[in-house]
């Protein structure tokens, strides 16, 4: 466990904490209002995720809309997709909410642009480790084989890049590979990229290995063995003809990898 703690910064001057702090509110969902000035309109993900919320609403996935009182009524400056889910629902007659003191539109709008701006975003990696965690069972699948492989996913990329053999990040292509071959073909994809001693395994390393040992066109005319030998002799040097060979053939760079290490089945010494 982590537990809170500041953080040293240097000669950062902390700003003026103006005003007073939010306050907090149990209101009617309905009876909170969009401004459409800075406000978004609905998009087609936007309804996604509103029904996404409605058929999987949580108490612990809940975080309050923040608002400001302008006359009234109550504006959302945060949080409308929450809040129009709730009113979806149709069975959830009260929401808490912080209401801020934002009587200026221009302030209002501001509020609104720091919200959506002042956030970093949960990664791939970052959202894996929580869905195993939480005993997700696609998730669990994923990590198990990659254990079994030898391959470590990091939450975070390491400081200065430094991996290490069998780190990835590359966590959404492991996932589609794991749909794709299985546990047992992911593992074997997986574990010819370790052997290689690749640092990181590349999401290009892993497609183009895969495409070597399930494509039809390349079925028996290189090993497991050979594929790994390759990766670890030629290392950057392959990194950079597979470059070359995408530009030049116009193909995925994945694609180029794969067709580049087969070019070289033959050329590798161990």
């Amino acid at each position: 466990m982590r537990q809170i703690a500041p953080l040293q910064l240097g000669d950062l001057v902390p700003a003026t904490a103006p005003g007073t702090p939010p306050e907090i509110e149990i209101v009617p969902p309905a009876s909170l209002f969009i401004d459409p000035r800075y406000q978004r309109d609905l998009s087609e993900r936007s309804i996604r995720l509103i029904r996404k919320i409605v058929s999987e609403w949580d108490w612990t996935a809940f975080k309050p809309p923040v608002v400001a009182r302008v006359d009234e009524r109550l504006d959302v400056l945060d949080g409308q997709h929450t809040a129009i889910a709730a009113v979806t629902h149709g069975g959830i007659p009260l929401i808490p909410v912080l209401v801020v003191a934002a009587p200026e539109e221009e302030k209002r709008a501001g509020a609104f642009v720091r919200h959506n701006r002042d956030r970093i975003s949960v990664t791939p990696t970052q959202l894996h480790s929580a869905l195993v965690a939480a005993g997700d069972e696609d998730a669990m699948t994923i990590a198990q084989v990659c254990e079994r492989a030898g391959v470590t996913i990091l939450k975070n990329p390491p400081p200065y890049s430094r991996f290490r053999p069998g780190d990835t990040m590359a966590i959404s292509t492991i996932a589609s590979l794991v749909s794709r071959r299985y546990a047992v073909g992911a593992r074997r994809v997986l574990d010819i990229c370790v052997r290689s001693g690749a640092a990181p395994v590349s999401a290009h390393m892993i497609r183009g290995v895969e495409c070597l040992v399930f494509a039809k066109e390349y079925a028996g005319e290189i090993d497991d063995d050979r594929i790994s030998l390759i990766i670890r002799v030629k290392g950057e040097e392959l990194e950079r003809e597979a470059k070359r060979f995408a530009i030049e053939r116009k193909v995925p760079f994945w694609r180029a990898y794969a067709s580049v290490l087969f070019m070289n089945r033959r050329k590798a010494r161990g």
